[in-house]
Order: C-alpha cells, then sequence, then structure tokens
C-alpha cells in the first residue's frame, strides 16, 4: 500500500513508456509505489472504471505526485525535472534542450505509438507484423539521420537525456525476437551501444527489467536484449563502435 505523500505509479512493465518514466525515477533516486496496469488481463484493466477515472485516456504510465496526477510519459519526465532537476536530463543550452525534445517527441509520437495495439488492430491481422516493422524502420531511419548531427556519447552531446530515455526502450523493442530483423537499420544499435555508460545501465537493469515484476503474478520477466544487458559493466566508448551485425 501506498505511503502518505509517496508517488505512485501506474505502469505496465512490457510498456515502453513506463519503461521512460522508471528510469528518469530512478536515476533521480525518487522512490516510489508501483500500481500494475495490465493492459491485457481481463481485457484490460486500462478500461476499469477506477483507472479512467484516474487517467481518462485509458493509458499508462500515470504518475501520482505532488497531490497531482499526471499522464503522458514526457509530461512526466518533464515535471520531474523541474522539481527534481538532480541529475539533470535536459541541456541548460536552449538549442540542446530543443534538440532532446525533438529526439523526444519523435520516439514518443513518430514511433512507439505505431507499435501500440490499438493501432495494430485497425490493420489486417495478417498484415500486421509486416505493417508495425516498415512503420518503425522508417522511424529508425528519420531519427538516426538527426542523430548523426547531434550526438556525442549519446543522443545530444555527452551528457544522458530525456532523448536517451526515450531510445532505450523502443531499441528494446525494435530489438525483440518478434521485429527483428527488419524493424531496426543495420546501424540501428549504435546507438544502443552508446548506452553503456554505468549509471543509465543499472537504472535500465533496476528499472526497465526488475519492474516487470509489477505486471503479471505467473509472468517471467521480460529480458534485455543481450545488448543492452551487457551493459552493466561495459565501459563506455569514446567512438561509436563498428556498426554490428543484425542477430539471427
Amino acid at each position: 500500500m501506498a505511503k502518505p505523500g509517496k508517488p505512485v505509479l501506474y505502469s505496465y512493465f512490457r510498456s515502453s513508456c513506463s519503461w521512460r518514466v522508471r528510469i528518469a525515477l530512478a536515476l533521480k533516486g525518487i522512490d516510489y509505489d508501483t500500481a500494475p496496469v495490465n493492459l491485457i488481463k481481463d481485457g484490460g484493466q486500462q478500461f476499469s472504471d477506477e483507472f479512467q477515472a484516474l487517467n481518462p485516456m485509458k493509458q499508462v504510465p500515470a504518475l501520482k505526485i505532488d497531490g497531482m496526477t499526471i499522464g503522458q510519459s514526457l509530461a512526466i519526465i518533464e515535471y520531474l525535472e523541474e522539481t527534481r532537476p538532480t541529475p539533470r536530463l535536459l541541456p541548460q543550452d536552449p538549442k540542446k534542450r530543443a534538440l532532446v525534445r525533438m529526439i523526444s517527441d519523435l520516439i514518443a509520437g513518430g514511433i512507439q505509438p505505431l507499435q501500440n495495439l490499438s493501432v495494430l488492430r485497425q490493420v489486417e491481422e495478417q498484415q500486421r507484423l509486416a505493417w508495425a516493422q516498415k512503420a518503425i524502420s522508417s522511424g529508425f531511419n528519420a531519427l538516426e539521420a538527426i542523430l548523426r548531427g547531434t550526438a556525442g556519447k549519446y543522443c545530444v552531446g555527452d551528457e544522458v537525456t530525456m532523448a536517451d530515455l526515450c531510445l532505450v526502450p523502443q531499441v528494446a523493442n525494435a530489438d525483440s525476437p518478434v521485429m527483428k530483423p527488419h524493424a531496426l537499420p543495420q546501424d540501428g544499435h549504435r546507438w544502443a551501444d552508446r548506452l553503456s555508460h554505468r549509471r543509465v545501465s543499472i537504472a535500465l537493469l533496476s528499472a526497465g527489467v526488475a519492474g516487470g515484476r509489477e505486471a503479471e503474478d505467473s509472468a517471467p520477466e521480460p529480458p534485455l536484449p543481450p545488448r543492452l544487458a551487457s551493459c552493466a559493466l561495459c565501459p563506455l566508448p569514446s567512438q561509436p563502435p563498428h556498426p554490428p551485425q543484425l542477430r539471427a
């Protein structure tokens, strides 16, 4: 049961949007309780009257914090940044800050929604996988063209930002056995490989994967792709590695 005043995250462990927020909370060291919302069980627990009263959009994540409830992952991260600014996830430089928001919006609005069940259900069942692969691949091609002009060690410069928090879960989804080998461009993995900074990796492993315990009593934790899971002890390369071949 949530303690008075303690933030509560309404989350589903397979949701990349929820994963972004879990990483932000972990990086900022914010203690919180989790209220699991299973998007599949019982026809989708997000459609319950109780959850709809909390978030009329019937989506996760939603965060109860400071006496209010915030929906939409980027709005949540921005609020955490404004009220709990350490460590910083948005650059001080306004130009870099705009780039971070552009990349975050591209992923959150131009890639991720196209693989949502609510969208895929509008496509003929036999065509869903191919349609999702094409949509995600198109988004990643555009993203990589942008990253070539913005990236240092991370998506924008040499500091971890909100853009990286959006990228990691999206790469994990695109790198799934269902989506491979078509969802990511040949050099798509280099950006995941950049995120081997120990601080981010620990947050990924604890917030992204261990957070999977929340969702289904009988469900195993979803594994990270080996490329991300192995990052826990990897040093950060000074230069991006040669693009690895996609694994079968």
